[in-house]
């Protein structure tokens, strides 16, 4: 039985943007429900330049970092916005719709060796994935001339599909997501020579052979004669957002469907090798000129849905905050086109808001050391994301 609240009770909630009457939070059910929840948008910032990213270091700082995609970084904290942060844009290229400054994640030990890693796409399109220095943890920019290349993953042809997402488990490994080459319906995401349409997963605590990175042990093509070892999982059009539930190490991503379905994968934590389906599979339904390996098994979607609710997938976080009880154990995330935004939990799906602003403006979730959830959108706008019964 789900949970009701006494409504003649409200608090009101300025979003910013009008006014808005929900429920306070109360004592949530004993099992996570997505549609006793509903979410709301207040926003701390605007004026930001195209972001596509957020990202929270675990250095006690409780600050939010916004990654534009012309190749700047900015952070909030204490109700202000800083000055640029980072400032890379002679090193970046943003002439295609999907290019440009794409994906930022802290090292886990940010606080005592400052290193953050940034990934953007460079003139020829390659996608590029660099490190920078932070000598304090705590200082307002970052010197450009700090940066370190740890991998280029060649991205020639079409502008589209360049992923760009990284985040680091708490195996410590640095994950990152990489489109399928660009276009339409390509088979490069089932070609495990090939680096483009997967999530890979490198050391960057050691070096290997030259590169700033190793490859490690467990991965699950490590010592294979042909495919590439850093690859952790493939099978993705364009894993543009993902991350883990900090609780237990799932990764969950939203991969970016081609005409038909998007769709939500759930990987359970220290699983490597799995096919996620495309170009065999859209979803769970079969893709029409497809390459299909034979002798793999593929791993279909815990959650995916058609035309009629969206076009382009933002995934985002399992919330394991403490501030909103009712919401914990309930991954959210959403869409672009629509500016629909959904929780899901053990199979039960159920539609928590709209975005501000409405459709085409959702571009990514963020998350912060305390577990608090935020929302970038395309418009510049920063959102601070509160749940409530409903």
């Amino acid at each position: 039985m789900r949970v009701r609240l006494n409504l003649t009770r409200l608090a009101v909630v300025p979003l910013a943007l009008g006014l808005v009457v929900v429920p306070p939070v109360g004592t949530a059910a004993a099992a996570p429900d997505p549609r006793d929840v509903r979410l709301s948008f207040s926003r701390i910032a605007g004026g930001l330049v195209q972001p596509v990213a957020l990202a929270g270091p675990r250095d006690g700082s409780g600050r939010l970092f916004m990654v534009e995609r012309r190749g700047t970084i900015r952070y909030y904290r204490d109700g202000r916005l800083s000055g640029l942060y980072l400032d890379i844009r002679s090193r970046v290229y943003d002439g295609g719709d999907e290019q440009g400054l794409l994906g930022m994640a802290f090292h886990p030990n940010f606080r005592t060796n400052g290193y953050f890693y940034v990934a953007y796409t460079k003139s020829n399109g390659t996608l590029r994935v660099a490190r920078y220095h932070a000598p304090n943890h705590l200082q307002w920019s970052v010197d450009p001339a700090t940066e370190v290349g740890i991998i280029e993953v060649p991205h020639p042809g079409p502008t589209n599909h360049n992923g760009g997402q990284l985040a680091f488990n708490r195996d410590g490994y640095l994950y990152i997501g990489t489109g399928d080459g660009g276009g339409g319906g390509g088979a490069n995401a089932q070609n495990r020579t090939l680096l483009l349409g997967k999530i890979l997963r490198i050391d960057v605590n050691r070096w290997c052979g030259g590169r700033h990175y190793c490859s490690p042990t467990s991965n699950p093509y490590y010592g294979h004669a042909s495919y590439r070892h850093e690859i952790w999982a493939y099978g993705l059009r364009n894993p543009w957002r993902f991350s883990f539930d900090r609780d237990y190490g799932n990764l969950w991503i939203g991969d970016v469907g081609q005409s038909a379905r998007e769709e939500i994968d759930r990987v359970p934590d220290g699983t490597g090798g799995w096919n996620l389906g495309w170009n065999c599979y859209e979803g769970s339904l079969r893709y029409s000129g497809g390459t299909c390996l034979s002798g793999v098994t593929y791993r279909f979607p815990v959650r995916e849905y058609g035309r009629d609710l969206g076009g382009t997938v933002i995934g985002g976080f399992v919330y394991r905050g403490s501030r909103y009880p009712a919401l914990r154990s309930i991954y959210v995330y959403g869409d672009f086109v629509s500016g629909r935004v959904w929780g899901y939990h053990n199979g039960i799906n159920s539609q928590l808001a709209s975005f501000p602003g409405g459709a085409y403006k959702l571009v990514s979730f963020g998350e912060t050391e305390g577990g608090h959830l935020y929302a970038a959108g395309y418009d510049g706008h920063i959102y601070r994301i509160a749940a409530y019964l409903r």
